[in-house]
């Protein structure tokens, strides 16, 4: 029975290795010319060993080429490498099988719930910058910074002279205007009496109708006089209107209930007309309406389809990180910052935490609700 030729022993390396150097030793430790005797006593040893040779690498071609013959043994150190390579994309497909026949976790997507995150600052909607609409001196200072004040609350005191003496020059005209209505009252009583009487005197033919002509042409005149005398008064007194007024505008009253937030008016400083200042510092104070706060807060514009007014989430204040509060969006921006590519929106403070001031850093979250659910919901 012959021998497994797909099974190659060291046993059987050593034998095909020992009669190769048999004849090879020979040949290289003979220097000198070898005698014929033992050449020829070796002749036959030789051969022998060919042929045994011959016959083991016929029945066993592994010998020649051990990576040919399929399903042969591959001793490690001679192909390490190689065969670390050819195992690898067998390795990563039993693994991919294995994932794919691994049932998986069932998707909790549909319970799952999103949030929006963003940061921004507190704002007070409701502010306004008091100015003075005339030129003026200040002559007092009724608030301090930070005081809480109603609406028309004397803030601010102005004086100035030319406004009264504005004031006075109308006052004086309306005085000669109506001396003026006076002396054409008069004149008109007169125009009538004389008509009167001259009509009287036509009736029994005792004046000429000349006279009753000129009469009633002086008494036209005295009543026109005394229509345009009426009218110079009414004048007069637009005149005395618009005097007073610059000067009820130097009494500074707030506008609505709120707290000065920012004040600069000085006792003795002179401070320009409205039309004349052109910067928020040339201005008296400014008024803050505290009580109706919101949040502005810019979020990624990517988030801008989920984002709808009446979401709910949390915001939590830099100077105050301890103090969480809810928030509502109330309004979304018209239009996106392209150079943040964020988009800002306002949100309404639930419950904020006392402390709280305008333009205080802002970081919020607006909870998303689970979209599955509300398609759910939306079907008939």
């Amino acid at each position: 029975m012959l021998p497994d030729m797909s099974t190659i022993t060291d046993h059987d390396h050593r034998i095909a290795a020992t009669l190769t150097s048999l004849s090879l030793e020979r040949q290289h430790a003979t220097h000198g010319q070898p005698h014929k005797p033992a050449r020829r006593a070796l002749l036959p040893l030789t051969l022998t060993a060919l042929a045994a040779a011959l016959t083991i690498i016929f029945y066993r071609p592994g010998i020649l080429h051990p990576w040919e013959t399929p399903g042969s043994a591959i001793p490690a150190s001679q192909n390490g490498p190689r065969a670390t390579e050819a195992f690898r994309p067998a390795e990563r497909a039993d693994k991919k099988d294995y994932r794919q026949s691994t049932p998986s976790t069932p998707s909790r997507q549909g319970s799952a719930i999103g949030e929006i995150t963003g940061a921004g600052a507190v704002v007070a909607p409701r502010t306004t910058t008091v100015f003075s609409r005339y030129e003026a001196r200040i002559t007092g200072v009724a608030v301090e910074l930070g005081d809480r004040v109603e609406a028309g609350q004397v803030l601010v005191t102005l004086d100035d002279a030319v406004a009264h003496i504005a004031l006075e020059k109308a006052e004086a005209a309306r005085s000669a205007v109506k001396l003026a209505l006076a002396a054409r009252d008069i004149d008109l009583t007169q125009a009538r009496a004389s008509l009167d009487r001259l009509e009287s005197l036509a009736g029994r033919h005792a004046a000429s109708r000349q006279q009753l002509e000129e009469s009633q042409t002086a008494f036209a005149r005295a009543s026109n006089a005394v229509m345009q005398a009426r009218q110079d008064v009414a004048t007069a007194d637009l005149g005395i209107r618009s005097a007073e007024e610059p000067l009820a505008e130097l009494t500074i009253r707030a506008p609505f209930a709120g707290t000065v937030t920012r004040l600069n008016a000085h006792v003795g400083d002179t401070v320009l007309a409205r039309a004349d200042s052109v910067r928020e510092n040339q201005s008296l104070l400014t008024i803050t309406d505290t009580a109706s706060m919101a949040i502005d807060a810019d979020v990624a514009e990517t988030n801008i389809a989920s984002l709808r007014p009446g979401l709910r989430g949390e915001a939590v204040l830099d100077g105050l990180p301890d103090r969480a509060f809810a928030i509502e969006v109330v309004r979304i921006a018209p239009t996106a910052s392209i150079e943040k590519g964020t988009i800002t929106v306002r949100l309404a403070l639930i419950d904020p935490p006392e402390g709280i001031r305008p333009n205080m850093a802002a970081r919020i979250r607006i909870s998303l609700p689970d979209t599955i659910s509300q398609n759910r919901d939306a079907k008939p």
